[in-house]
């Protein structure tokens, strides 16, 4: 499978992992050297003040959280930056409730969390503090990487801090943590990974505790609706899978291949000859312990800690290095500007797309081969061109049903290519309720034009619409990154 590393012995009293990685106790104790403030019951004012108002350009997603209860990156009066969650009207109705679980959560320290410093209930307001991770989360590092994958030593990491994380919350009476996932591990400006603290909240009307991708849900979850220890542990093994491969596989699929012996097709290509094959092994058994259909056969977070030590090398090297970013990002990159489009987009408001897609018109299908590729102009093609026109009338006239069906004889026709078509029947579809429709067409019109902003834009509205905010945010940031590369050239 790769290369082999050099095998070692492993004992407690001989190991050669820092005294910090050994156990959660050790965690809890270094970090009272680290300067953590002590939990504050902040003023609305004082976090509206923090976030610029809770201006639309200081909204994150490293949290992992849904919308409308958005995250926002803030900072105090003292410098320190933060990251603000405020709910919506209707999450925590009982402010003593939310005030228990905020004071509870908010007790906890430990430099595997992004810990709770803070919240803020006023009137109908409900929000939460924490540390603010200026190194983006695990999705992004793992499935959007840029310059470089994660490397096989900084993925073991992420797994043992995780885990580590899991059993000093389990230690203090927090076992229970909501939809964990690849974007609640966040890192920090060492590029340490952290647990985001706001999944130990209890499950309020905030939402369901697991997305509504039911392919990762703990099966027991699925008949009785309540999250437990061992569902933890489920999750924790769809993100040893994430690892492992890179992307987000089905565990199913995953145990699939695993039964059938097939680890190359399971593992991510780019780790290929780095990494032992022993290591590997270990990570997949792990993997499926934890993926067991009866709960009662998933190890425990003790048992997770235990198994993933063995696993770790290079522990050394520091994590900023192994994750291949600069150290000592003490501030977070400058917000993101959006443009109108940009913010349709993060409002998922359809009728402000609607006039810009208009206003607009076909300037952006300059440059695309449209050419008739020396065909003889024919009735047929007259009667493309019609279906065309007769989509863009009732586009302006808002009439989508119509406008799909005039778009999709003019794409069936097969004899133009056009990108704004796909992005106004991709409207249109978003206008009728259908979000996976218009995510196709979205993809279709970036296959023609893949540097076209309109196309990611539509492509985040899309996942928006479906639910997926996290990958709507990624999709978002490329689209505003391209559209202002475009606006400089």
């Amino acid at each position: 499978m790769g290369a082999r590393c050099s095998k070692f012995s492993f004992c407690w009293w001989n190991s050669h992992l820092k005294p910090s990685l050994l156990d959660s106790s050790d965690l809890e104790n270094n970090g009272e050297k680290n300067g953590w403030p002590s939990f504050t019951e902040f003023s609305f004012e004082e976090l509206k003040a923090a976030t610029s108002g809770f201006c639309l350009d200081n909204i994150v997603s490293e949290h992992g959280e849904k919308a409308p209860n958005v995250v926002f990156k803030g900072q105090l009066r003292n410098g320190r930056w933060v990251a603000v969650k405020r709910f919506n009207k209707y999450a925590w109705p009982d402010s003593r409730q939310f005030m228990d679980e905020t004071k509870t959560v908010g007790s906890l320290r430990s430099e595997r969390l992004a810990n709770l410093i803070g919240c803020c209930c006023e009137g109908e307001e409900r929000l939460l503090v924490a540390e603010f991770m200026p190194n983006e989360t695990l999705a992004k590092h793992l499935f959007h990487w840029e310059s470089q994958p994660m490397k096989w030593a900084m993925r073991l990491r992420v797994a043992f801090y995780l885990a580590q994380a899991l059993e000093y919350c389990s230690s203090k009476g927090r076992a229970i943590y909501h939809d964990l996932n690849a974007y609640r591990v966040l890192f920090d400006q060492d590029g340490n990974p952290r647990l985001s603290c706001f999944g130990l909240m209890k499950n309020s009307r905030d939402g369901k505790s697991y997305s509504t991708n039911l392919a990762f849900t703990p099966p027991e979850y699925m008949r009785t609706g309540r999250v437990t220890p061992e569902s933890v542990v489920y999750s924790f093994g769809t993100m040893l899978l994430d690892l492992l491969s890179g992307k987000h596989i089905p565990p199913s699929h995953a145990l699939d291949l695993i039964r059938g012996k097939n680890f190359l097709m399971l593992m991510d290509s780019c780790l290929e000859g780095h990494f032992s094959n022993d290591d590997g092994t270990q990570l997949v058994r792990l993997a499926t312990r934890c993926l067991q259909y009866e709960a009662r056969e998933r190890p425990n977070a003790k048992s997770l800690v235990e198994s993933l030590m063995p696993l770790q090398k290079e522990t050394e090297v520091p994590s900023y290095v192994l994750l291949g970013i600069p150290h000592g990002t003490a501030s977070p990159s400058q917000p993101l500007l959006l443009t109108p489009m940009g913010e349709a987009c993060l409002r998922v408001d359809l009728t402000a797309f609607h006039e810009i897609l208009e206003k607009t018109g076909y300037k952006d299908d300059e440059g695309i081969a449209n050419e008739l590729s020396f065909q003889v102009w024919t009735d047929q093609m007259q009667e493309t061109l019609n279906s065309k026109k007769q989509g863009d009338s009732a586009f302006r006239a808002k009439d989508f049903a119509t406008a799909i069906d005039c778009y999709s004889q003019f794409i069936e026709g097969g004899s133009m290519v056009s990108p704004t078509v796909y992005a106004r029947r991709c409207l249109c579809y978003l206008m009728s309720e259908m979000a996976q429709e218009a995510l196709g067409d979205a993809l279709q019109a970036q296959v023609v034009s893949p540097e076209w902003p309109t196309a990611f834009y539509l492509q985040a509205t899309a996942l928006f619409s479906l639910g997926m905010e996290n990958d709507a945010q990624e999709i978002l940031k490329e689209a505003t990154n391209l559209e202002a590369k475009r606006n400089k050239n």
